[in-house]
């Protein structure tokens, strides 16, 4: 009887030292962690602009002013559109933002940075979308009197913020290179 007794308080005492206030919670899914190498520079001439791009990835021309700068490993691509200006530039600059910002509905923030470098004549904004929106990224250029860019991000797999972050961070880097090696032709 006594041993009965005595297992019996055994059990209790040792529930009650093994119960804590913290609860258990699962273990959340391990993430990949994806690095991409830093790629070396190629050099992409038009009739209107130049620039410097990772030649990790594929330039290519779609149409007759619109470009695609293509990543294979990532399910990417910045796709670039060049336009003339014709007295329309705060037409073009609007339509810019007007793009950006469709995609707040599904974003979480969007945070503009604005570009300015006189000595090349280059002036801008890039639109970091933070959040599950189909473009991470958006950006334009001119040079206010005669040249126009636009460019954007897109992969190619539904948009899932933290999955996509590392790439998306990899080609906003590579728009800031494109930006900021970006040279006018006459």
């Amino acid at each position: 009887m006594k041993s009965k007794l005595f297992v019996g308080f055994l059990v209790v005492f040792l529930l009650m030292v093994s119960c804590n206030d913290e609860p258990t919670l699962p273990k959340p899914k391990a993430k990949m962690r994806l690095e991409y190498p830093q790629g070396k520079l190629a050099d992409l001439e038009t009739e209107n602009f130049s620039f410097k791009y990772n030649q990790l990835a594929n330039a290519e021309l779609n149409g007759d002013k619109a470009y695609t700068i293509s990543y294979p490993e990532m399910k990417g691509a910045i796709f670039l559109s060049y336009k003339k200006i014709d007295g329309n530039l705060d037409q073009l600059i609007n339509d810019s933002k007007r793009l950006s910002y469709e995609h707040a509905a599904k974003a979480d923030n969007i945070v503009e940075q604005p570009y300015v470098n006189p000595d090349n004549k280059i002036y801008g904004s890039l639109f970091e979308v933070q959040g599950n929106a189909a473009s991470q990224s958006q950006f334009y250029v001119t040079d206010s009197t005669e040249h126009f860019l636009t460019g954007s991000v897109y992969f190619y797999t539904k948009p899932n913020y933290d999955s996509i972050l590392p790439a998306a961070s990899y080609l906003q880097n590579d728009i800031r290179g494109i930006i900021e090696t970006l040279r006018w032709k006459k």
